[in-house]
């Protein structure tokens, strides 16, 4: 038995302990500031803003302008400045509060951009047009990237400045000591005013200082502006140095081409409107008219009946009414007729004439939206929301090649898309061999769900799929394995995953050949997929049903896949079934280099048809000359 004396020490330690934390809280409690309260607190806020004010005036972050890396730095002239170097700079009043400005300064394109053509004049300009014509189809992603990286950065710059300040407040309190901080005091005190007042000669100076005046404010000093801006959002912008010259010269080219992209697209989203809203009226009229024939059916099947009855011989057990619609067919069956169902069918639209049968009401299906290999057409961008919302979307699925190259300057790219997905629609993405795990980490930062190898639920629908294994850089030798293990081996990875869950409901890979093995095992019923740019299926492999997904961005060999399509752009509309965990059917919606939409109808999804035992060709097991499954009747 456990001596009761032990415990003691213990409690003895426990109220040693609260008597020390009840002494800390009345010292806390009872602790005032030597100079009171408002001294402290105004303090504390003018630490703050010398933070703030340090944070956000010296922000800077590297980003992208078109395919060149750019710092962009926090100033205070009130101006948005884009630095050319030896070129000179185009500038135009920022939108920013107070006397806050931006200037971009325009650095090298990395070498990962300029390997994806040659390096002859014609051909590099025109790859440089091409990605600012894709930088300039969807802006305000990047420009929001821009910002956001700015903010972080002046939040993080002004927290640092804060912990400094303090530290040093109380480092430079300890090294003084109390007495010698009281002997400053008492020699400062009778000169408060006069620091006080150098103090704040201090502030107001630098402050003027160190920002420009506004430009309402400013001389009137001429510069350069160009007509090429003319309707577009740089209108009015100052042009200096060299730059003018070359603006004047070249620009128009990249103006005609942006706006040329801006009616393009404008164009194709208004004809898939118009498109989804023909398809839905043809589809509607469709369901009026099988309603109404089928009603028609019905009543002539009750009119009937009686007649049909006296000459049929067994058409029913007990007399009666029977089944209208089977003796109408000269079937002779003995299948009792349903009460509540005249002619035994069940129809969407029961007769008027009689109660509907008792079953389970209709459940609402999961509308999926699947694009694939954008390859950075921002363009699209608009269109994929526009089908999202017409299509009442759940979720879109993303079966990769997000970008062309997986650059660093690609992230707008991603951006564009993940924004454009309507509020409340999921966004899932399997990466491509396009992809790289850096604009993969801008995609999921911009909100899109990355598949990492394991299992996602989204809108009710569990979801399998990973990164693909290979990595493809244009220019830097072809593809190659992007990571430890061939894509037979992370098919075979997928596939035992999916068979230890037991309920996956479909599998997103980019790579078809990846998602083979779990199909073939019978793990998933479903598979989408991209990577070829052409459409295949849906079509039975092994015991699922596989999909390839055709470019989203009408992306054709050897075109650029920005700016007005090149080829035919394909988005597919899946409607699956939460209540038998299968896709009912899917909608094929196509947009042509000519801007015309076409919304196919909606075609069923391929029904799994099990495989029979097929040991010699025509012959049952036991060589009787049946075919295995057969009722034993035969081959004729």
């Amino acid at each position: 038995m456990a001596d009761p004396t032990s415990d003691v020490p213990t409690t003895r330690r426990l109220d040693r302990a609260r008597r020390a934390v009840g002494r800390a809280a009345r010292a806390a409690r009872a602790w005032r500031p030597r100079h009171g309260w408002p001294a402290a607190i105004g303090l504390v806020l003018a630490a703050l803003v010398a933070s703030v004010v340090f944070g956000v005036t010296t922000a800077s972050v590297q980003g992208a302008l078109g395919p060149h890396v750019t710092r962009y730095d926090v100033t205070t002239d009130a101006t948005v400045t884009i630095d050319f170097g030896p070129l000179g700079t185009l500038q135009i009043d920022s939108p920013l509060p107070a006397t806050l400005g931006v200037r971009a300064t325009v650095q090298e394109i990395p070498a990962s951009v300029t390997e994806l053509g040659e390096a002859r004049t014609l051909q590099a300009l025109s790859e440089d047009l091409n990605a600012y014509v894709a930088f300039f189809s969807g802006p305000a992603a990047a420009v929001q990237d821009v910002a956001y990286a700015l903010v972080r950065d002046a939040v993080a710059r002004s927290a640092a400045a804060f912990v400094v300040l303090v530290a040093a407040w109380f480092l430079l309190r300890w090294l003084l000591g109390p007495d010698r901080r009281r002997e400053l005091v008492d020699r400062l005190a009778p000169h408060a005013r006069a620091w006080q007042a150098a103090a704040l000669a201090v502030v107001v100076g630098g402050t003027l200082l160190t920002s420009s005046v506004a430009p309402g404010d400013r001389p009137a000093v001429p510069q350069a502006t160009s007509a090429v801006f003319d309707g577009t959002p740089l209108a009015g912008a100052r042009v200096t140095g060299r730059l003018g010259g070359v603006i004047d010269t070249y620009g128009g080219y990249a103006v005609d081409a942006w706006r040329a992209n801006e009616d393009f697209y404008r164009s194709a989203e208004d004809s898939l409107v118009a498109a989804w809203e023909d398809r839905a009226a043809e589809e509607e009229q469709a369901a009026q008219e099988a309603a109404q024939q089928d009603a028609a059916d019905r009543a002539a099947a009750l009119l009937a009946g009686p007649d049909q009855d006296e000459g049929a011989d067994e058409t029913s057990t007990d007399g009666g009414g029977g089944d209208p619609d089977g003796a109408a067919q000269g079937a002779g069956q003995d299948e009792p007729a349903p009460t509540d169902d005249p002619d035994g069918r069940d129809d969407p639209a029961p007769s008027p004439t009689a109660s509907p049968s008792p079953t389970a009401p209709p459940v609402d299906p999961v509308v999926l939206v699947v694009v694939s290999d954008l390859h950075c057409n921002v363009g699209m961008a608009p269109l994929i929301g526009r089908l999202a919302e017409l299509a009442g979307a759940d979720a879109v699925l993303d079966a990769g090649d997000t970008t062309m190259n997986g650059t660093s300057v690609e992230q707008y790219c991603v951006t564009s898309f993940a924004r454009a997905v309507p509020p409340g629609v999921a966004l899932v993405t399997s990466p491509g061999n396009h992809d790289s795990r850096e604009t993969t980490a801008n995609y999921a930062r911009a909100g899109a769900t990355v598949l990492d190898g394991g299992v996602v639920e989204v809108a009710g629908v569990r979801i399998l799929g990973d990164r693909d294994p290979n990595e493809t850089r244009v220019g830097a030798g072809g593809t190659a394995a992007a990571a430890d293990e061939t894509p037979a081996e992370a098919g075979r990875r997928l596939a035992e995953t999916a068979c230890d869950d037991g309920e996956v409901d479909l599998l997103l890979v980019h790579t078809p050949a990846v998602g083979d093995a779990a199909l073939e095992d019978g793990c998933v019923p479903a598979q989408v997929s991209g990577h070829f740019h052409r459409r295949i299926g849906p079509e039975q492999v092994g015991l699922g049903v596989r999909y390839v997904s055709s470019s989203t961005a009408g992306a054709t060999l050897n075109q650029p896949t920005v700016g007005p399509l090149s080829g035919v752009a394909e988005l597919t509309v899946l409607r699956f079934d939460p209540a038998s965990r299968r896709i009912m059917d899917y909608q094929v919606v196509s947009v042509a280099p000519d801007t015309s939409v076409t919304v196919a109808e909606r075609r069923p999804w391929p029904e799994i048809v099990e495989p029979q035992d097929e040991e010699v060709p025509g012959f049952g097991p036991e060589g009787d000359g049946t075919a295995p499954g057969d009722d034993g009747a035969p081959e004729g």
